[in-house]
């Protein structure tokens, strides 16, 4: 028998939705500020995961987006396939509900259109039902329209593009003993029973409760069907259930991990008697609640022939993450670069083993403020980032190897009036009128080309330690203060690469800096 461990997606993939189309497993996550957004990945077992598209090039409205707008942008969108069509419901707090399509999820995905507009509709997903009615449920954001703890039905059309019908509130998050944050509502059918799959109680410290009913209005009963438990998995909850083609019910769902994000993880779904599902392992002090597992049998698919191996080999099932290295040998970064907000076209090209970036010119000196740092999650083990920053023919340029979040602090090299130094630093608060400050004591370089090597090394709880070398035949320094990276706004931190004008000077008009491929190493103990 082969087994899996949780998480199976250690990086910031936050309220993941999924379904089966075929033998494929497809699943979306929130991208909020970031661009391209809607990362969408694949898998054909649910353990081995990759990057099909992003279902959002940019996000909309385009100009509102040109800037950095942390904590709003894209929010828990839900993914469904329907007469051949491929659909992602997705929320933005501040302008309302918007739909994209496909039918090609590996290809490109229509410009959204907007549903429902209106500020603080959050978490929608729609369902087809039967008798050709189509329905969307959707929860609210307090944050934008005063309220919360509220989920809500509407009826659509077929082709989610308008209201039709009915709009009401079909469970009322106040009226449930103990119930706060009622959000991220997933709806479905099963055997003429309509089911709400819906967390509570807050990202980092809530649970799952499902609700069903005879009507998809209701009345809506409702029972917890996954806790933390006495397992180490805070807040278990918000995802996709999802069935395999030999009939296993699984359930997908995040883990928030503070500095790391919200981790996936799967946990079996099984149906008792009393036709209510139970997530993970039966808990033993509350009957028809379960909690999370950390090791367990692993999906039927991946035992398939070919694949992983035969049925009846016994071990750990092969398990993989979307790539992080990229080697930047194609005509574009890899698709686990974004951006922090929309960006001209051809900001980043790749080149032949190099990474182009513009020298972006809205870095004022506080990097959150700039859209073109290119980033990707910061992953959840221990990790070393290395790359190479080139600044041959650049003055008056900053450019280096970056962690981010809510504070910040990178690695790279400075060029003001023909000296190269390289530098460290950090801000400890987004706030133009406190500077960054020094790591480590700047070190003037005395090269014909300014190039150098940089190393971001994270330990198992975020705390980085910048390194940097003249070449590959030097030893590693260490910047000596290391630097505890910090979630973002409802996100990880973030690893990435950017290229600014030195405050006061201006970079040659289209300029760009160089980098050398990028590794990402898992340095975990095997």
């Amino acid at each position: 028998m082969l087994t899996f461990r949780n998480p199976v997606l250690d990086a910031d993939w936050p309220d993941p939705d999924a379904i089966r189309v075929g033998d494929d497993y497809f699943l979306v996550a929130s991208s909020f500020n970031r661009s391209p957004g809607l990362p969408v990945l694949h898998s054909t077992d649910l353990l081995r995961w990759t990057i099909a598209s992003h279902a959002a090039a940019q996000l909309v409205p385009a100009e509102h987006y040109t800037r950095p707008r942390h904590g709003s942008g894209i929010w828990a969108p839900s993914i469904r396939h329907h007469d051949g069509v491929f659909y992602v419901v997705f929320p933005d707090p501040d302008h309302g509900i918007f739909v994209t399509t496909t039918r090609d999820p590996f290809g490109t995905w229509s410009p959204p259109r907007l549903l429902l507009p209106g500020r603080g509709l959050i978490d929608p997903c729609p369902l087809w039902d039967d008798d050709g009615a189509t329905y969307l449920v959707h929860g609210w954001a307090a944050s934008r329209s005063g309220q919360k703890n509220l989920l809500t039905l509407v009826e659509v059309d077929d082709a989610l593009t308008r209201v039709v019908g009915r709009r009401e509130t079909i469970v009322d998050g106040d009226l449930i003993d103990g119930c706060t944050t009622l959000e991220g509502p997933k709806l479905y059918k099963r055997d003429g029973v309509y089911w709400v799959f819906a967390p509570a109680g807050g990202v980092s410290t809530g649970w799952q409760s499902a609700f069903r009913a005879r009507s998809p209005f209701g009345p809506y009963e409702h029972r917890v069907v996954m806790r933390q438990g006495d397992t180490p998995v805070n807040g278990p909850h918000q995802g996709a259930w999802v069935t395999t083609p030999g009939g296993e019910d699984w359930f997908l769902h995040f883990q928030d991990r503070g500095v790391f994000g919200r981790v996936v993880h799967l946990q079996p779904l099984t149906w008792g008697t009393d036709g209510w599902p139970l997530i993970g392992e039966p808990l033993a002090d509350e009957p028809g609640c379960g909690q999370p597992v950390l090791e367990y049998r692993a999906p039927a698919a991946a035992d398939r022939p070919g694949e992983v191996g035969p049925a009846a080999q016994a071990g750990p099932a092969a398990q993989a993450e979307p790539a992080r290295s990229d080697p930047f040998d194609g005509p574009a970064p890899g698709p686990q670069w974004h951006f922090q907000a929309n960006v001209p076209d051809g900001t980043a090209v790749a080149d032949g083993g190099s990474l182009r970036l513009a020298v972006a010119p809205d870095d004022l000196g506080n990097l959150r403020d700039v859209a073109g740092v290119i980033g990707q999650q910061l992953p959840g083990y221990p990790c070393r980032v290395t790359t190479r920053v080139d600044l041959t023919g650049h003055d008056g340029v900053r450019a280096g190897l970056l962690v981010l979040g809510r504070t910040y602090a990178w690695v790279g090299l400075e060029a003001r009036d023909g000296q190269v130094r390289v530098v460290s630093r950090r801000r400890a608060e987004d706030n133009l009128r406190v500077p960054e400050a020094d790591l480590m004591e700047p070190v003037d370089l005395d090269l014909v080309a300014p190039a150098v090597d940089l190393g971001a090394t994270s330990d198992a709880e975020g705390v980085i330690t910048f390194a940097w070398r003249r070449g590959p035949e030097d030893a590693w320094t260490e910047v000596p203060v290391r630097f505890p990276a910090v979630q973002g706004h409802w996100i990880g931190a973030e690893v990435g690469l950017f290229a600014g004008p030195l405050g006061g000077l201006s970079p040659a008009e289209g300029a760009r800096v160089s980098f050398g491929p990028v590794e990402v190493r898992d340095t975990r103990a095997n």
